[in-house]
């Protein structure tokens, strides 16, 4: 109704509904925590293991690895451990190309994937499309969606199965040149 006014609460009453909420939140988030049992982290069953080596009688040391691989296959079978090959990681690599990700030591390349350590980076282009007047973008075979604006007006249509070849330029852009034609600056949108 007009003219009457409606009694709210105080800043205090406000402040302390807020805090009695929060403190529920975080007890019942400690309630879940404490159900939760510990793992054991991958680093640390493969030191287990590591550790076994050393052990000098042949029941004993056994046991250990019995011990050890059990339950490192026990985490395996329950998700929470999973072990990957070099070339599902190569794989990975050039799927994530040209997006900015915080440093994951197991993406990063080995001194054996020389191919990998080069600064430029080849594949083929599955589609690609005009979206506007100087727009274009393109699905590389790894599933990348890129993006070139403004390229120059000699510039060949692109097609699938055309080469195309990235080197890192600055703020996110990567020049890029298809079929050996001039580069051109573009960047991953998705």
């Amino acid at each position: 109704m007009i003219g009457k006014s409606e009694k709210r609460p105080g800043a205090k009453r406000r402040m302390v509904r807020g805090g009695v909420a929060l403190a529920l939140v975080l007890a019942g988030g400690a309630a879940v925590v404490a159900q939760v049992p510990a793992v054991q982290g991958a680093a640390a069953m493969l030191d287990g293991l590591r550790g076994c080596r050393s052990i000098a009688g042949v029941p004993e040391r056994a046991a250990c690895y019995d011990d050890k691989v059990g339950a490192l296959l026990g985490a395996v079978e329950a998700g929470e451990v999973r072990l990957v090959d070099r070339e599902e990681v190569r794989k990975t690599r050039r799927q994530l190309f040209g997006l900015t990700l915080p440093e994951i030591d197991m993406l990063k390349a080995e001194p054996k994937d020389e191919a990998e350590l080069s600064d430029l980076f080849e594949t083929t282009i599955a589609s690609g499309r005009q979206t506007g007047p100087r727009t274009w973008r393109f699905t590389t075979a790894e599933g990348a969606v890129w993006e070139i604006n403004s390229p120059p007006r000699k510039i060949a249509p692109i097609m699938p199965g055309d080469k195309v070849v990235f080197k890192q330029a600055s703020l996110g852009y990567y020049f890029i040149r298809i079929n050996g034609q001039i580069g051109v600056k573009g960047r991953r949108v998705i």
